[in-house]
C-alpha cells in the first residue's frame, strides 16, 4: 500500500468512494420516505398519517444501525469485512430496487432488505478504516476518520439533490431506483480497487473450526427462513402489526439487550482491569451518542416535515423540492471538515489536545442550540402567512453540522482505539446500537410534530422543540463535568 490519498494510506480511497455511495443510497432515499409516506394516494403516495409515518421511519432506522451488532459479529467470526461490506451492499441495491417497484408490498420488503444489508456493511467498512492505522497514529486515525466523513456527505449531499428531485417531481419510485443505482455504482468501486486495502479485513478476526461454522451458519439458515415466512405473511396480511406500539416497545428492547450485553463482556469476557475501564467508557458513549442521535435525526422527520409545511421554498417563481434541505447539513459537512481534521492534528501537535468527552459534550451543546432556533422559527412560520423563511433551517443545519463534527467521527475513532481488539468488530456494533436508539426516539418525537396536533395548538411546536433543547444541551454539559473522570477511564487512549 506504497500509494497515499490525501497523506493517508491508499485504501481509503476505496473505502471513500465505496461508503459515498453506499450513503448516496442510504440518503436519497431517507430524504422522500417519510414524504412519500404520507403524501395522499392520488400523488403516488402511501397516505399514511403522520403518527404511523414517523413510527415507521423511526424503526426502519433503528433496524439499520441496529444489526450493526449482528453484521459485526459476522464479519469477526465468519465472513471477514471485506466481504461483509461485498454482500451487505448486493443486499442493500436489491432492497432499493424492490422500493422502485410500484407495489406497496415490495416497498416493505425493500426497507427489510435495506437493513439487512447495511447491518453488514456499515460496521466492517468503519472497522477497516481503523485497521488501515498503527495503534500509536491516534491523531492521523482521527483526521483520517474525518475525511472518510467526508466522503460520508458527499454522498449525502448529491443524493436528496437527485433522489428527493426525481422523487417528489417526477415519480416516487424512480427516486428509490436513483438510490438503487448509487449503491451498484459502489459495489463497482469496491471490487475494482479492493487490491489497496492489502490484508485489512481480508478475513475474520476470530479463527474457529469449520464444524462451529456449519453449525453457526444453519442456525442463520433457520432464523432467516423463519423470517421470511413472517414478512411473507405481513405482506400477505395474514399477521397485523401496530408500527407505534411496536417502536415504543423496541426502545425497552434495545436498552435490556445493551444493557445484557456490556454486563456479559465485564463480568465474562475475560478482560484485564484496563480493558474493562475502557468498555465501560464505551457505554458512557452509547448513552450520550443515542442522546445525540434522538435530537440530529429529527432531520429525516420533524425538520423534513417542517420543510415540506411550514418553510417558504419559492425561489423566483419555482417551489424548491422540500428534500433539498437534506443536503444543507452535507454541505456544511464538506466545507467544515478539512477544518475539524486539521484543528484535531494542530491541537495535539500542540498538546492541546481536546479530549473525546470533551468533543462529545460540545457536540451536543451545539445539537441543542439548533433546536433552540427552531423554536424562533416555528413561532415565525404561525405568524407569517408565508411560513418561516428558509434561513432559520440552514443555521440549525450549521449548528447540528458543527455539532456532529465534534461527535461522531471522534466516536467512530474512539471505539476502535478504545475496544479490545477481538472484540472490535462487535463494539462498533454497539456504537450504532446507540445510533439506533436514538434513531427510533426521533420518530417517536416526531409523530409529536403531527399536522393534525401542532394545527389545533401551533404553540405546542416550540414547546417540543425547547424541551429538545433543555435535553440535547443539558446532556452536553453533564458530559463535560463528567469529561475528566471518564478521560482517566481511558487510560493511554488520547
Amino acid at each position: 500500500m506504497s500509494n497515499t490519498f490525501f497523506g493517508h494510506p491508499g485504501g481509503l480511497s476505496t473505502l471513500f468512494f465505496t461508503e459515498m455511495w453506499e450513503r448516496f443510497s442510504y440518503y436519497g432515499m431517507r430524504a422522500i420516505l417519510v414524504l412519500f409516506m404520507v403524501a395522499a394516494v392520488d400523488r403516488g403516495g402511501l397516505g399514511l398519517d403522520d403518527v404511523t409515518a414517523t413510527a415507521i421511519y423511526g424503526l426502519y432506522t433503528m433496524f439499520v444501525y441496529l444489526l450493526a451488532l449482528p453484521g459485526g459479529w459476522l464479519a469477526d467470526n465468519l465472513l471477514g469485512q471485506r466481504k461483509a461490506i461485498w454482500y451487505g451492499g448486493i443486499i442493500i441495491a436489491a432492497g432499493h430496487f424492490s422500493m422502485a417497484l410500484p407495489f406497496t408490498e415490495t416497498f416493505f420488503l425493500g426497507l427489510v432488505l435495506i437493513v439487512i444489508g447495511t447491518g453488514l456493511l456499515k460496521p466492517s467498512i468503519s472497522t477497516i478504516v481503523g485497521g488501515l492505522y498503527a495503534d500509536h497514529e491516534s491523531a492521523r486515525r482521527d483526521a483520517g476518520f474525518s475525511i472518510f466523513y467526508m466522503g460520508i456527505n458527499m454522498g449525502a449531499f448529491l443524493a436528496p439533490l437527485v433522489v428527493g428531485y426525481l422523487g417528489e417531481e417526477i415519480n416516487w419510485h424512480y427516486g428509490f431506483g436513483a438510490a438503487g443505482i448509487g449503491m451498484v455504482l459502489g459495489l463497482i468501486q469496491f471490487k475494482l480497487t479492493g487490491d489497496k486495502l492489502g490484508d485489512v479485513g481480508a478475513k475474520p478476526n476470530a479463527d474457529h473450526d469449520p464444524v462451529w461454522q456449519r453449525k453457526v451458519w444453519t442456525g442463520i439458515g433457520a432464523f432467516l427462513t423463519i423470517f421470511a415466512a413472517f414478512v411473507l405473511a405481513v405482506m400477505a396480511g395474514w399477521v397485523v402489526i401496530n408500527p407505534l406500539a411496536i417502536a415504543k416497545f423496541s426502545a425497552f428492547v434495545i436498552l435490556g439487550l445493551v444493557t445484557l450485553y456490556f454486563g456479559y463482556v465485564l463480568l465474562f469476557g475475560g478482560l484485564d482491569r484496563l480493558e474493562k475501564q475502557k468498555v465501560v467508557v464505551i457505554g458512557f458513549l452509547f448513552l450520550f451518542a443515542a442522546m445525540f442521535w434522538s435530537g440530529f435525526e429529527q432531520a429525516g422527520s420533524s425538520l423534513n416535515l417542517f420543510a415540506e409545511r411550514y418553510t417558504d421554498r419559492e425561489l423566483f417563481g419555482w417551489m424548491m423540492p422540500a428534500s433539498w434541505f437534506q443536503s444543507i447539513n452535507s454541505i456544511f459537512i464538506i466545507a467544515l471538515a478539512p477544518v475539524f481534521g486539521m484543528l484535531w492534528v494542530a491541537l495535539a501537535n500542540a498538546k492541546r489536545e481536546l479530549s473525546m468527552p470533551f468533543k462529545f459534550g460540545l457536540g451536543l451543546i451545539q445539537l441543542g442550540l439548533g433546536f433552540l432556533v427552531m423554536v424562533f422559527a416555528s413561532k415565525v412560520a404561525f405568524a407569517n402567512s408565508m411560513g418561516a423563511g428558509p434561513g432559520w433551517l440552514v443555521l440549525t443545519y450549521l449548528l447540528h453540522t458543527m455539532g456532529e463534527l465534534c461527535l461522531s467521527p471522534v466516536g467512530l475513532s474512539s471505539v476502535t482505539k478504545l475496544s479490545p481488539k477481538r472484540l472490535v468488530g462487535q463494539m462498533m456494533g454497539i456504537w450504532f446500537m446507540a445510533s439506533a436508539l436514538g434513531n427510533l426516539i426521533a420518530g417517536l418525537v416526531a409523530g409529536r410534530f403531527s399536522d393534525d396536533i401542532i394545527s389545533a395548538q401551533p404553540s405546542l411546536m416550540s414547546e417540543q422543540y425547547m424541551m429538545i433543547f433543555y435535553v440535547t444541551a443539558g446532556a452536553g454539559a453533564v458530559m463535560l463535568v463528567l469529561s475528566p473522570w471518564i478521560k482517566k477511564l481511558m487510560g493511554d487512549v488520547k
